[in-house]
């Protein structure tokens, strides 16, 4: 049986970079803070964990001070830099490029909204620590939608700049823009939509390319954390391309029965799911 690791999956740039900031930092301190998960991946943290690093909520971080903290890839609302300075404490600012620049944005896009009495409305899930992120550069004004059920929170009667959290689908995006165009125009008043497409193309692209990777063997083993929404979303591509398609955080929960009749196996994971864990996987299952 052969066992293929995909090489498009595992950490993103903006990943990489916060855990090797992590990692530079307790090298020489040993001890320090993150807001949140570095990433959702349990198996990942767990190991940062062991290196000396403590995760904290928001609430912890406003009553910490003089202390290191690690902002991590997803970026944080401005409130975070506040109560920083306020506190003495020294952040480590990981956030990925990709997420600040669209922070800053959507900080000119509110500008202008206020200027043009239009709306923001950001693509986008609802309490992820990404969009708390951009929905803070708006003073908590921007409008969240993740469906086309959630257009009704919109207000028809005003134009619309629209953005989108970077680890979006690009389909999706654009059935929300299409519809907003659709609705504008039954309007039939002077009204416009500033379409932003937003998206990380190098997440974006991992559903084309994970697709191939999916009908490409006759079972497929998605390694991610459960917390993953980037996870959940590259599952469900593969499970619609290969129904032999099964989703595991760990090695303890492969199933010897899912390789029944199978020549060829494949490996991959999110955006999330570190090389070493899908490298762990791959070699256990070439001993079943």
């Amino acid at each position: 049986m052969k066992v293929v690791i995909d090489p498009n999956s595992g950490f993103c740039f903006g990943v990489v970079y916060a855990i090797q900031a992590a990692e530079n930092e307790l090298n020489k301190s040993k001890t320090l803070y993150c807001l949140g998960d570095i990433v959702h991946n349990n198996m990942e943290v767990e190991r940062l964990k062991e290196k000396g690093l403590k995760i904290i909520s928001h609430e912890e971080f406003e009553n910490l001070t003089d202390a290191v903290v690690l902002i991590r890839a997803h970026g944080e609302p401005p409130e975070t830099y506040k109560t920083a300075i306020k506190n003495n404490i020294k952040l480590i600012d990981a956030s990925c490029p990709v997420v600040l620049r669209l922070q800053n944005k959507i900080r000119l896009g509110y500008d202008e909204a206020l200027r043009k009495n239009a709306q923001i409305v950001i693509y986008g899930k609802d309490g992820h620590a990404e969009v708390n992120g951009l929905v803070g550069q708006t003073n908590s004004d921007a409008i969240i939608i993740n469906s086309t059920e959630d257009i009704k929170k919109i207000d028809f009667n005003k134009s619309i700049i629209l953005f989108s959290q970077t680890t979006q689908s690009k389909d999706g995006f654009d059935e929300i823009v299409a519809l907003l165009e659709e609705k504008i125009k039954d309007k039939g008043l002077n009204l416009f939509i500033e379409a932003n497409d937003t998206i990380c193309r190098q997440v974006s692209n991992r559903e084309p390319q994970i697709s191939k990777f999916a009908a490409s063997h006759d079972v497929i083993i998605f390694v991610s954390g459960k917390k993953s929404s980037n996870g959940i979303f590259l599952f469900d591509v593969c499970l619609k391309i290969n129904k032999r398609t099964y989703f595991i955080s760990s090695v303890e929960e492969l199933d010897p029965s899912w390789f029944l009749n199978c020549q060829s196996v494949g490996v991959c994971g999110a955006t999330s799911t570190p090389m070493w864990l899908m490298e762990e996987v791959a070699k256990k299952i070439s001993l079943i």
